[in-house]
């Protein structure tokens, strides 16, 4: 069989019922992504015969013949095509793992498709961007700036954006052949059962199987008990889980892992292993594992070794707190306003599955390469399970695509080095779209019953939360999702009356996880919803009910302790000119449809069942994460005159690695084309506790800083010694340091340096702490037609407190990247979990993320401020844009239809049911 790949004949045969692309990645063209493998996110698409395929659903037999069209051959060259030098320049990619589909999507566009992007990007998803970024980079749009100081407050393109459009960026799983020799593959048997102890388990005819090498069940597993969560105190979160265990807590656990020379000998190898079940009682509903008899899901731990708050009644943790007097609180109110509010699962959809690859180098030392958000912690873990001193063990993430929380977990890493340590050889495990439904982490969803209180002039007077977490079958980030959750929800809100009761429960269905907001999503969901609750008692704006009560500098942020957090301030406040910014937004948005002549508010051209209404949220979250959260960073002058810094923390379209080079760009007064960073890596540096919590810039990024004005100083106080003129005579600029007034390359100094014996090197650590607070508030006008729940979301629009923005395109595009997931998951995502604990919506078909059609553009605005406690001024970014868009809907809908949604998702369906319910009610 032949067929040309990127204009070269290629003659290898496909194995039978071979996929294109799986054909095309053997023969090197690691462009092609796996998303999905169902044909539903367009991340593997190539050309065959100039037309756009998803060759995960091709059979690679019908290319026999055909000229085939990978990203890597859309260059002539070095000569980029012009359709990923609009990529570049409008930046339209983050993780960058679906930019390859998109690519050879849009280049086969006419003028005529790009004019109904809507329509003809709908086979291509993207969980990062928001797709404003994209349509920008598909019509042409430029949004670089003008070439200035490539430092801090310049749209700097990311380091990696060549190697992403050209799809030579290289993620976990794209390692040559060659470069693995021997690599056997691994998959796993999941459970079939919610709750069930194995009474015997039958491996014998699969170990007969060609091609298998090995099956491991419970007998083999470490009985070193631990949690997937990774934290840097490693006692934040529940031993409750083991590598393998014999009893299955829910549909999909690990059962049993097979491996074998390829993925489909695996595959037949898990179908031939036989398994007897002991069917144990089981318990699907939180509200129901907390009732007196219920089955204990970990019934067999001990609370204290385990640090289970009561195993036997299913609680993780739980946190029981009152702040003043609260009945009182409730006594003086004119209004009060009590609901039940819930959330549910969402899952993250980083469209990189979770994948590692364990292996050995040449001095025998384990070296495991993961899609993961912590290295520095997963080599932690791994040691503590498998008894393994930290030297004998070096973690790798490559580009990560995508994580949003999900990749916080060792859920592939344990497993896979299990078999490699006992077979010496390199294991990959890679899993599917349906494993990351059933087999990985979620949001955990909220029940949160609510009561809150305000005088006749606006003023809180009590404010109440008794909240049930369902944590799942294991606690991985059980306490800290319900501790966070009920924080800054809370005490971004002054009221002297404060009461929270919360438990985090444990159920036999899909454990939760750390995911984008950590719990304050699903509390600020509720507490803003009961906040225009209050409002609309009240006859009072809804604005201005939350500007007479939210916190103001100075003022303590209290949830469930009476004094404030010792390590957390006020390092800057902007949340007054969010509210003014969103407000003033949303009112010229009203006057943009007058002028426009549409009729109030443009719904005279909808009719008359369609209802206007505006809606408003905001949210407060604490820029790092407590009780530690460390950085270390090494910078170094290079023989060239350039220079590298070796930083811990991971790029997964977070945008890190670009801040951190502006950050060392603007210390020693240079420019990020002459900055390296290697990242990442547990060789590199000390220690890194993670790209989580927001943490990439204000912690990673001040140990950055650091590092590079001690490097800059040392630069200055040997050029001084070298030059003869004066220290303050000296000054460093782009390549050079000029000594009075006579330039002097890097280059010369490195060598001068050298000779002398000096090294012109520099490290920066930082702790993260103290902790400063930003903030985010989100408004949209929307109409809604009253006759059919439909939703049409007229403008929406975002105020953030980011500090001194390092990378405004880049930070925007993050803002708009969390608008877009988040509508997501108010609108319309929802991970089903059936009466007998199975997961329903197992593929990206029956789980709806957001498309291009899906979302709106958003407006985003920066508040002026610059923080005292984090680099330059910069604030964190990351997870907080996420938290205001779900209240702020709801909000929107209720003032348009008078009916409140206590439940998400706000789906079409709920909406037209609520509004039938409403006048039914009403006669």
């Amino acid at each position: 069989m032949t067929m040309e790949i990127n204009g070269a004949r290629h003659t290898a045969e496909p194995r039978p019922g071979q996929c294109l692309r799986t054909f095309l990645r053997e023969q090197g063209m690691f462009g092609v992504k796996k998303g999905c493998d169902g044909g539903d996110c367009g991340a593997c698409t190539v050309h065959v015969d100039g037309a756009p395929v998803h060759s995960c659903i091709y059979p690679a037999v019908r290319a026999e013949g055909r000229t085939v069209t990978t990203v890597e051959g859309l260059a002539d060259g070095e000569a980029l095509h012009p359709m990923q030098e609009q990529f570049l320049a409008a930046q339209g990619f983050q993780c960058g793992f679906c930019t390859a589909g998109m690519l050879m999507t849009a280049v086969t566009f006419d003028d005529a498709q790009k004019e109904n992007l809507p329509r003809n990007l709908k086979g291509n998803l993207c969980r990062c961007t928001g797709y404003r970024a994209i349509s920008d980079a598909v019509c042409g749009v430029s949004t670089e700036s003008a070439p200035q100081s490539r430092q801090v407050g310049d749209n700097v393109g990311a380091p990696a954006g060549r190697a992403v459009v050209t799809g030579t960026a290289r993620y976990t799983l794209d390692v040559p052949a060659d470069e693995l020799p021997g690599l056997l593959h691994m998959k796993l048997l999941r459970s079939p059962h919610p709750h069930a102890r194995i009474a015997a388990i039958d491996i014998s005819d699969a170990l007969r199987l060609p091609g298998v090498r090995a099956v491991y069940t419970y007998e083999d597993s470490p009985q070193q008990h631990f949690s997937t969560a990774q934290h840097e105190l490693y006692t934040d979160d529940p031993d409750d889980t083991l590598v393998l265990d014999r009893v299955v807590r829910h549909i999909g656990q690990r059962v049993a892992a097979v491996v074998a020379d390829s993925v489909h000998e695996a595959e037949a190898g898990v179908r031939a292993v036989r398994v007897d079940y002991e069917l144990l009682p089981a318990v699907i509903d939180p509200l129901e594992a907390l009732r007196p008899g219920a089955p204990a899901v970990h019934g067999d731990k001990d609370a204290v070794v385990s640090r289970i708050a009561s195993p036997g009644t299913n609680v993780v943790a739980e946190l029981h707190s009152e702040l003043g007097d609260v009945a009182a609180g409730f006594l003086a109110a004119d209004v009060v306003h009590e609901g039940t509010y819930r959330t549910q699962r969402v899952q993250h959809v980083a469209l990189e599955t979770h994948a590692c690859i364990a292996s050995f180098d040449d001095g025998g030392r384990l070296v495991v390469r993961s899609s993961t958000q912590t290295p520095f912690l997963t080599r932690r873990a791994l040691c503590r399970v498998f008894g393994l001193r930290a030297e004998d063990v070096r973690v790798v993430a490559a580009r990560v695509g995508g994580g949003f929380g999900g990749k916080q977990e060792m859920l592939t890493e344990d497993i896979v080095a299990l078999a490699a340590l006992a077979l010496r050889r390199p294991v990959q495990l890679e899993y599917t779209r349906t494993e990351q439904f059933t087999g990985s982490t979620t949001r955990h969803p909220f029940t949160i019953r609510l009561k809150a209180g305000a005088r006749r002039d606006g003023t809180l007077t009590a404010l109440a939360v008794d909240v049930v977490v369902n944590t799942g079958a294991y606690g991985n980030h059980a306490p800290g999702v319900m501790f966070h959750g009920c924080s800054e929800s809370l005490a971004v809100y002054l009221c002297a009356n404060k009461k929270i009761d919360a438990r985090a429960v444990y159920t036999n269905t899909i454990p939760s996880g750390a995911f984008r907001g950590y719990g304050l999503s699903q509390m600020i969901f509720a507490v803003e919803s009961a906040i225009d609750e209050l409002a609309a008692q009240l006859g009072m704006d809804p604005m201005e009910f939350r500007r007479r009560n939210m916190v103001r500098r100075g003022d303590p942020m209290l949830s469930a302790h009476p004094e404030p957090e010792e390590d957390v301030l006020y390092g800057s406040y902007g949340l007054d000119q969010c509210v003014d910014l969103v407000a003033d937004a949303l009112e010229r948005g009203k006057e943009r449809y007058r002028l426009a002549g549409t009729g109030e508010f443009g719904l005279a051209e909808l009719g008359p069942d369609w209802a206007f209404g505006t809606g408003t949220a905001l949210s407060m979250i604490d820029t790092v994460p407590p009780r530690g959260h460390f950085a270390h960073t090494r910078i170094s002058l290079l023989p060239d005159g350039r220079f590298t810094a070796s930083v811990g923390t991971a790029e997964f379209g977070n945008g890190t690695t670009t801040v951190h080079a502006q950050l060392a760009a603007t210390a020693l007064n240079s420019s990020t084309d002459l900055v390296q960073i290697r990242q990442s890596d547990t060789d590199l540096t000390d220690h890194d506790t993670g790209a989580f919590g927001s943490a990439g810039t204000v912690v990673a990024g001040k140990a950055t800083l650091l590092a590079a004005e001690d490097l800059a100083g040392r630069i200055l106080d040997f050029s001084a010694r070298h030059s003869g003129a004066a220290r303050a005579d000296c000054a460093l600029q782009p390549g050079a340091v000029l000594c009075a007034g006579t330039p002097v390359a890097l280059a010369e100094l490195f060598a001068s340096a050298r000779d002398h014996g000096v090294e012109l090197a520099a490290e920066g650590r930082w702790d993260g702490t103290p902790r400063s607070v930003a903030f985010n508030v989100h408004g949209f006008h929307v109409a809604v037609n009253t006759g059919t729940g439909e939703l049409r979301i007229l403008q929406s629009v975002q105020a953030a407190d980011a500090g001194v923005v390092v990378n405004p395109r880049q930070c925007r595009g993050q803002i708009e990247g969390g608008i877009a997931q988040a509508l997501g998951a108010a609108l319309y995502e929802e991970v089903r979990v059936g009466p007998g604990g199975k997961v329903e919506t197992d593929i990206l078909r029956q789980y709806h993320i957001p498309t291009f059609a899906d979302v709106p553009r958003s407006e985003v605005y920066f508040a002026a401020t610059s923080d005292a406690l984090g680099p330059l001024g910069a604030k964190s970014m990351s997870e907080s844009p996420f938290n205001p868009v779900a209240p702020a809907l709801a909000n929107a809908i209720r003032n348009a239809t008078g009916v409140r949604y206590t439940e998400l998702p706000l789906a079409r369906d709920k909406i037209y049911l609520g509004l039938q319910d409403a006048r039914n009610a009403a006669g």
